[in-house]
């Protein structure tokens, strides 16, 4: 084990570590850093010396981290977040955040219905800033904001401890999503007899029941799910030229439908509406860059 201090040690170590971390690639870390293959190479060999671990090997895909790389990249991110932070505060008006990232966590269909107005919004506020928006769900979404892995998160939900806080950005609804060539000329709606009768398109990561299977049931009623998929951006193709309908969240519909020309319906099944909430971490919440971020997520919600 390395006997090393913080005395001995180059501290711009911490961000080849921390671009090995995130591109699992020598070259694409050297390209973000803005300097040589070779450096990034010597300075792995010197991380390895400092941490006494190996913490990336080659594999098919790239350098993979070890399981002691993975334990130190929040500790690290964070150190580098902290003096990012430090030299945000010598120019608070014009900070440009270049070589800075947030990482926010949402599932596609908050994506593909908020994703371009978070672009938007949030360059307005953070000019050079790269977000970056990764997959998560309420049911892991408090692991993942804790261990750091996401910054800020948006979902249904799943902030419920102690160490997280959250704000209410609106609610919820379910709408249907059919291939308008699926109705008869002039239909606006089905009823619940047809609901019932057409094949359904479930998107659900576990692939058996969501929510409108649920209500049915409460009806006494059942449907047939004809296909599942866990990605809501699948469905325009899997829609198009069948009769299926798929029961999605409001807002994945409305915004699907406008790229695809799919068409939205009223849902003929009373379902519950549901709160849509943005998640961090508390002791984060002071971080500037982090205010700017989650202000340009509220105002893409109004």
């Amino acid at each position: 084990m390395s006997q090393m201090n913080i005395a001995q040690v180059d501290l711009n170590l911490l961000k080849t570590f921390e671009a090995l971390h995130d591109e699992s690639s020598a070259s694409r870390a050297a390209l973000r850093l803005g300097v040589t293959q070779s450096a990034i190479s010597a300075g792995l060999r010197r991380l390895r010396q400092v941490y006494g671990d190996p913490l990336f090997v080659r594999t098919g895909r790239g350098l993979a981290p070890t399981l002691r790389a993975n334990q130190l990249k929040p500790v690290i991110s964070e150190a580098l977040d902290r003096c990012r932070q430090s030299l945000a505060m010598v120019d608070p008006v014009n900070q440009q955040y270049q070589g800075r990232s947030v990482v926010v966590g949402l599932s596609d269909d908050f994506e593909i219905a908020y994703g371009r107005r978070l672009m938007t919004q949030i360059a307005q506020r953070l000019p050079q800033l790269r977000v970056i928006f990764r997959q998560t769900h309420s049911q892991i979404v408090a692991g993942a904001l804790l261990d750091r892995t996401l910054d800020l998160a948006i979902t249904a939900g799943g902030f419920a401890q102690g160490r997280l806080s959250r704000q209410v950005l609106g609610e919820g609804d379910y709408r249907c999503l059919v291939d308008p060539d699926s109705l008869a000329p002039g239909q606006q709606s089905i009823d619940l007899d047809e609901f019932v009768r057409r094949a359904h398109v479930l998107v659900s990561s576990g692939g058996f029941i969501g929510i409108t299977d649920e209500g049915l049931a409460a009806q006494g009623l059942s449907r047939h799910v004809c296909a599942s998929t866990s990605h809501f951006a699948a469905l325009p193709f899997l829609l198009k030229g069948s009769q299926a309908v798929a029961t999605i969240p409001g807002h994945a519909a409305q915004a699907i439908a406008e790229m695809t020309g799919l068409r939205v319906l009223s849902c003929p099944l009373a379902l519950p509406r549901y709160p849509v909430e943005l998640g961090w971490r508390t002791q984060a919440q002071l971080d500037p860059m982090l205010l700017k971020v989650r202000e340009a997520i509220v105002a893409s919600f109004t």
